[in-house]
């Protein structure tokens, strides 16, 4: 089952850059290609990276009381961004939204496919 969530939470991170390229002008993610790999890049960034990145800025994180931790999410869709051909996003703010909507997509679609799974 390993192959199945990774499949899933690869999709819910294509659903949630879908939605930040809706909502905000400052996003541009042109054509498929683009926004499978940036939400590849995503999965494994998150999946790899960031606890790693966690593990060493952890007293950083305790000092921010989480800021910091925020920061490290949005430098994973800065890795995206850099890594997709064609994904842009313009803007220090148009970054933390894009992250928290992110982050709010990826919160709702993990409950709604934990309720479908149980």
């Amino acid at each position: 089952m390993p192959l199945v969530s990774s499949l899933l939470y690869w999709g819910t991170n294509i659903v949630a850059l879908i939605v930040v390229d809706w909502m905000f002008d400052g996003v541009r993610i042109d054509r498929w290609w683009p926004l499978l790999l940036g939400a590849a890049v995503l999965a494994i960034g998150n999946t790899v990276l960031k606890p790693i990145l966690a593990v060493l800025t952890f007293p950083l994180i305790i000092v921010t009381l989480g800021l910091s931790y925020f920061g490290i999410n949005v430098l994973m869709l800065v890795l995206a961004e850099w890594v997709a051909p064609d994904f842009s996003i313009d803007g220090f703010w148009t970054y933390v939204g894009a992250t928290i909507v992110i982050w709010f997509v990826n919160f709702v679609l993990s409950r709604v496919l934990d309720a479908i799974s149980d």
